[in-house]
C-alpha cells in the first residue's frame, strides 16, 4: 500500500528540504498541501508537483485520502494542530519542538494512545548514518569510557519579524537549536540527564534567548553546549573518551550531496594521524520519512516517539528554570 502524506502550511523547511526529499518514492507520496490562503497553497503545490491544495488546515486534516500529516507550523501551533490530526485519526510527524511544555506532550501521548495512531517528533538527524555510527562507536567502547560531550550550534538572524525571534511563537536559541545537542547526546549515550545549570542572555528587543550556555549531568558523562541565534554560523559535536575522541563536523544540517565526516583521534593534537570516517551519501529527510512510513505500515513506534519528546522537553524546561533561578535544577524523570 502506498501511503499519502499531507503537509500543513508552506514553511521553508517543508518547501526546500522535506517535500523535495520525499519525491518519487515507491512507498509514499506527498499528495496534499494546505495553507490559510488557497492561492498560496495552489502555487506551492504546483511548484512542488503536489496534486491537492487546500485553503485551510482543517480541510486537509479531514481528507480521507491523507494518511500521514507532516506538521511544520510555527512552534506555538504544533500542539493545537497535532491534536486535531490525532483526533481525526491521522498519523503525525511534527517538527521540533513538538511542544513548549511537558504537560502538552503528555496531552499528545494521551490522545495518541486513545486514537491508536503513530505520532513522532521530527529530529531528522537521528536517521542519518553519521549519528547511528556515533552511537555504535560510543556505546561499543571505541573511545573508551566517554565522560565529556561538547557541542556548539549557531547562526545569525536579527530580523524582528522572523518567527525564531518572536517569544510568543516559541522563538529563541534553545527551542530552535538547543534541542539538537541535547537530543543527540541523549541518543548517543542512551541515557537521560539528571540535573542542569545554565546561563542565558536575552535580546532586549525580542525577549528571546540569543546566547545560551548549558551544563547537563548525565549518569556517565557531562554535556556542555552553547547555542546562539546571533553569532557566526557554526555547528560541531564532540565526544571525549579516555582513549579517543570523536568529532562530528556537520552534525545537524548534514548535506545530501557529499559524504559527512567524523574524525576519530587518539590524542594527536596536531591531527596528523587522526582517522577520518566517511558516511555514505544520505538524505536525512528522506530517511526520516521512510522510517516513519514504515512505522505506520507495520504498526510500530515512531522513530522519535512522544516519550522521547517528553524527556527532551522536560530537560529544556529545566534549562530555562536553572538559568532563571541561578542554580542547579533536577530534571523530572
Amino acid at each position: 500500500m502506498k501511503l499519502n502524506w499531507g503537509v500543513l502550511g508552506a514553511a521553508k523547511i517543508a518547501r526546500e528540504k522535506v517535500i523535495p526529499s520525499m519525491a518519487h518514492h515507491p512507498d509514499f507520496q506527498v499528495l496534499g498541501l494546505a495553507s490559510r490562503s488557497l492561492e498560496k497553497a495552489k502555487a506551492t503545490a504546483a511548484a512542488l508537483g503536489i496534486l491537492k491544495a487546500y485553503g485551510s488546515y482543517e480541510e486537509l486534516i479531514a481528507d480521507p485520502d491523507i494518511h500521514i500529516i507532516y506538521n511544520p507550523l510555527p512552534n506555538h501551533l504544533h500542539v493545537e494542530y497535532t491534536l486535531k490530526c490525532i483526533e481525526a485519526g491521522k498519523h503525525v510527524l511534527c517538527e521540533k519542538p513538538i511542544a513548549l511544555t511537558a504537560a502538552d506532550v503528555e496531552k499528545l501521548i494521551e490522545a495518541r494512545n486513545r486514537k491508536g495512531v503513530v505520532v513522532g517528533e521530527a529530529f531528522m538527524v537521528r536517521s542519518h548514518p553519521q549519528w547511528i555510527k556515533a552511537r555504535e562507536m560510543v556505546q561499543g567502547g571505541v573511545l573508551g569510557k566517554v565522560t565529556l560531550v561538547q557541542g556548539q550550534f549557531s547562526y545569525f538572524n536579527a530580523n524582528p519579524d522572523n518567527i525564531r525571534n518572536i517569544e510568543a511563537y516559541g522563538g529563541g536559541a534553545l527551542w530552535d537549536i538547543g534541542c539538537y545537542p541535547l537530543n543527540t547526546t541523549r541518543f548517543v549515550l542512551g541515557e537521560e540527564p539528571l540535573r542542569v545549570a545554565a546561563l542565558l542572555d536575552f535580546d532586549s528587543e525580542f525577549g528571546t534567548d540569543v546566547l545560551s550556555s548549558v551544563l547537563l549531568q548525565f549518569p556517565s558523562a557531562q554535556l556542555q553546549f552553547s547555542v546562539s541565534t546571533q553569532l557566526v554560523p557554526h555547528q560541531r559535536m564532540q565526544f571525549f573518551g579516555q582513549q579517543k575522541s570523536l568529532e562530528i563536523l556537520i552534525p545537524f544540517n548534514a548535506p545530501k550531496d557529499r559524504p559527512c565526516l567524523l574524525r576519530l583521534n587518539d590524542g594527536d593534537i596536531f591531527r596528523e594521524k587522526e582517522e577520518v570516517l566517511e558516511t555514505p551519501l544520505s538524505d536525512q529527510y528522506r530517511l526520516q520519512a521512510e522510517a516513519f512510513t514504515k512505522a505506520v505500515l507495520k504498526g510500530g513506534e515512531a522513530p522519535v516517539p512522544l516519550e522521547d519528546a517528553l524527556a527532551n522537553t522536560r530537560a529544556l524546561e529545566a534549562i530555562f528554570r536553572a538559568a532563571k533561578e541561578g542554580r542547579w535544577v533536577e530534571i523530572p524523570r
